[in-house]
């Protein structure tokens, strides 16, 4: 099976990818678009080149798996399923609305969403228990599990990552969004975490830190970790800025909860228009 896209397709453009997180805000009148923003372009690239899917059914057996563990990003991943033609342009406009499948979180009633979540915390263990699972098939299949900083506050994360070492899933990357904040401050005032590459690598984890945003820095990290089939599981820590995109939201984290008026949506939406890779 291979990635649906290659180089020199368009799809999985970040701006029109926050455009869309954008439009679903507006038409639903809700929140969460500081946090979605911060993961368009790890999803972007995972989408755009690495994740193997089947574009005509989106349980196809062999498959890779994506958990996106922090749930209330899922704005971005239901833009991306969009450009997969998985979702429709009437989904997107019907967000949050009555009778709408695309709920605030997560949610695997929806074609390509692998987990429910949205309580952090319990995504890396869902997707340990599939990166598993696809060893004693066996099959060459990759997990990839998204998480934010934030999230790592929570013991069954590193509960998840002990799991992960000793069965040696190799074949299990976790991607960290680090992002600095969470939904009550910084993730400094909350909980400290000092360096989340050092702490993974402490669990028997492979780690790399990079620039969440540079999408050639996104598409390296991607391409070592999974050819990288050591015994070990992979984290990608991911230096990201909350609202990344529109200047107005960047690292401010009242974006966490804040709903749109008409008059910054639409500063919003040409900001992003403007916005060239």
């Amino acid at each position: 099976m291979e990635s649906l896209c290659d180089d020199t397709m368009t799809k999985f453009n970040a701006p029109q990818i926050r455009k869309a997180i954008l439009d679903m805000a507006y038409a639903g009148s809700t929140v969460h678009i500081g946090c979605a923003f911060s993961i368009v372009e790890l999803l972007a690239v995972l989408y755009r080149k690495h994740l193997r899917l089947d574009a005509a059914n989106p349980d196809a057996p062999d498959r890779d798996y994506l958990v996106l563990s922090k749930g209330h990003g899922v704005m971005t991943q239901y833009a991306c399923l969009r450009e997969l033609g998985w979702l429709s342009d009437a989904d997107l406009a019907n967000y949050f609305k009555n009778g709408t499948r695309l709920k605030g979180l997560a949610d695997a009633h929806v074609p390509g969403v692998e987990a429910t979540t949205g309580s952090l915390g319990h995504g890396l263990s869902v997707a340990a228990g599939l990166a598993l699972g696809a060893k004693l098939k066996p099959s060459d299949q990759i997990c990839y599990a998204l998480v934010g900083d934030g999230e790592l506050n929570e013991g069954s994360i590193w509960e998840a990552a002990m799991f992960a070492a000793h069965f040696k899933l190799d074949n299990l990357i976790v991607i960290v969004d680090q992002n600095g904040f969470q939904a009550m401050g910084s993730t400094d005032e909350v909980m400290g975490l000092g360096s989340i590459e050092a702490k993974f690598q402490a669990f028997g984890f492979d780690a790399v830190t990079i620039n969440g945003h540079d999408e050639q820095a996104v598409d390296r990290a991607y391409t070592e970790m999974k050819n990288r089939r050591n015994g070990r599981p992979k984290a990608i820590v991911a230096e990201t800025v909350k609202g990344k995109g529109v200047s107005f939201m960047e690292n401010d984290n009242i974006w966490h909860y804040t709903r749109l008026t008409p008059e910054n949506h639409a500063k919003a939406v040409h900001e992003v228009t403007l916005t060239r890779n």
